[in-house]
């Protein structure tokens, strides 16, 4: 088992090697501010559709 001053040093050194990187801050774009209540015309009329699928096969098109 190892001594707690040498876990110490150990998580001390990790520390100082993790601190010593360079970090890379990259600019983020603003968000667009928009009010809580404000909404768009997307928002209020969601696109909506419907398919009709015809399974029913013609009788004179079935090989006898």
């Amino acid at each position: 088992m190892l001594d707690a001053f040498i876990i110490e040093e150990i998580r001390r050194r990790e520390q100082e090697r993790d601190n010593q990187r360079q970090r890379v801050d990259l600019p983020l774009p603003e968000p667009t501010p928009q009010r809580q209540n404000e909404r768009r015309e997307e928002d209020e009329q969601p696109q909506r559709g419907v398919i009709i699928i015809d399974y029913s096969v013609p009788a004179d098109s079935i090989p006898a």
